[in-house]
């Protein structure tokens, strides 16, 4: 089990590289989280949705996306409130008032969910979340030491160099567990590092002494990995995509909005990772000018998320963008924004009845039951086409059959929307899309999955060589 120091040490990405390293040595190797919060889901093909990240897992260890392999995700609704989602489907709400005490019922579903998983596959890789060494999350936990426990997983225990203090947040937490807890610990991993490791020798011995376990190794900082985010998209915080600039004026120029309940934002990573287009999720609204493309993203909180764009202006730099000429894009929370109405009469997500900015001719209510599903097949727009994507949402909308993947277009087909999430990961569809829509000539480029494997092999690589991997040889034999 990959634990870590803190949310974002990178456990999601450590745990797919260590999946792909698994499966293409041979290895039946399936991943395994007992407890997400993430917005950013997929569809199973099977059913149910389960946290992006571990449907990335899935994929690195060559298998499809199944419930088991997270079967508990928790989808945060507000601050003190996420949706809860046991074995794929919603079990209604989590308030965080009642946190502790309502998750540890889950722990025995967790635990069956872990138990198919091993006698199905050789070898279960397992991700923690966020710290193990929270003394106020402890009592009740199923996502780190509880889970550990309760399983007896080894963990591996994983700090971020990249932003400072990795020995003293190894260390610190370290003795911050309990005995119990901390003999499951049997290494250390530093992640992200750049420049020469031996310039930490010191440190590392120190390390080593103090906490009497091995320092297994330090993991290179891995630019420009096409990998999906879980949570914030990384190029929000300024890593991952291209800001706007002159030198860039002969590439299309798109922008995502990034709102505080922006769900599914790696619908975007094909475009953000394609060369020839200048992406950037953008900081306030005037940051749409010279865009051809503004982009609203899904939203796990659309009424809410909705009254963010008007109190911060957005809606007047948006209408401004479309008068101009340019387009927008809404993807499924996205999409029930531009429409005429959100109707929420059972309040799922917020008030009973919001007006949208009636950008599209379509009406959305939410429903008690959530469409979860994969969709493929041969788009109605553009023509001819063979697209694929999955859909995950309570609202349900009239759709014009005509547009299909999409839902709607404006009169002026400057403004269109769609349920369909993944859509431009297949690079003919998304090239068709572009092309006709917005004129942009070039040739399709590259599937999203074809980035992925590329990648996942790169991470895999970097921690084959960078790691002393014998602890886990012993367990599954030679990795190659």
């Amino acid at each position: 089990m990959l634990q870590g120091t803190a949310s974002g040490v990178g456990k999601s990405l450590l745990t797919a590289g260590l999946c792909r390293l698994l499966a293409r040595s041979g290895v039946s190797v399936a991943p395994f989280k007992p407890q997400n919060m993430s917005n950013a889901s997929a569809a199973c093909p099977s059913g149910g949705e389960i946290g992006r990240a571990q449907a990335l897992q899935a994929f690195a260890s060559g298998l499809e996306p199944t419930v088991d392999m997270n079967p508990v995700l928790l989808k945060p609704e507000a601050d003190r409130k996420a949706q809860l989602v046991v074995s794929g489907q919603v079990r209604g709400t989590l308030l965080a008032n009642r946190f502790r005490e309502d998750r540890e019922g889950l722990l025995p579903e967790v635990l069956a969910a872990f138990n198919r998983l091993c006698e199905e596959y050789d070898f279960v890789l397992v991700e923690g979340a966020g710290s193990p060494s929270e003394p106020n999350l402890r009592i009740g936990d199923i996502a780190n030491m509880g889970f550990a426990q309760a399983a007896e997983v080894p963990v591996w225990l994983i700090g971020d160099i990249d932003r400072g203090g990795v020995f003293a947040s190894l260390h610190g937490t370290m003795d911050a567990l309990d005995p119990p807890d901390r003999r499951l610990v049997k290494a250390l991993v530093i992640n992200r590092f750049r420049g020469e490791a031996s310039l930490l020798g010191d440190a590392c011995d120190w390390l080593t002494e103090r906490t009497q376990r091995p320092l297994l190794g330090c993991v290179p900082y891995l630019h420009d990995l096409a990998l999906p985010e879980e949570d914030a998209p990384y190029s929000f915080l300024g890593g991952r995509g291209r800001h706007h600039s002159d030198e860039a004026s002969s590439k299309l120029r798109v922008g995502g909005v990034f709102y505080p309940r922006a769900s599914n934002t790696s619908d975007l990573d094909p475009i953000a990772d394609d060369p020839r287009i200048d992406f950037c999720w953008l900081a306030d609204p005037d940051s749409l000018s010279g865009l051809d493309l503004a982009v609203l993203p899904g939203s796990k909180a659309v009424a809410g998320d909705l009254s963010w764009l008007r109190q911060n202006g957005w809606v007047e730099a948006l209408e401004r963008h479309v008068r101009y000429g340019g387009r927008v894009l809404g993807l499924c929370g996205g999409l029930q924004m531009l429409g005429q109405r959100i109707l929420d009469p059972l309040g799922i997500e917020g008030p009973a009845n919001t007006d949208g900015l009636g950008w599209l001719p379509v009406e959305a209510e939410l429903k008690q039951e959530k469409l979860v599903r994969t969709v493929s097949g041969q788009a109605r727009w553009p023509d001819k086409c063979e697209f694929a994507g999955y859909e995950i949402r309570h609202g349900e909308s009239p759709q014009d059959p005509m547009l299909y993947p999409f839902a709607a277009r404006s009169e002026d087909g400057r403004v269109m929307g769609t349920y369909v999430h993944g859509l431009f990961d297949l690079a003919e569809y998304r090239h068709a899309v572009l092309e006709e829509w917005l004129g942009w000539k070039a040739d399709p480029g590259e599937d999203q999955h074809g980035r992925w494997l590329r990648d996942l092999d790169r991470l895999a690589d970097s921690l084959r060589e960078s790691l002393d991997l014998r602890m886990l040889e012993e367990q599954v034999g030679r990795l190659s």
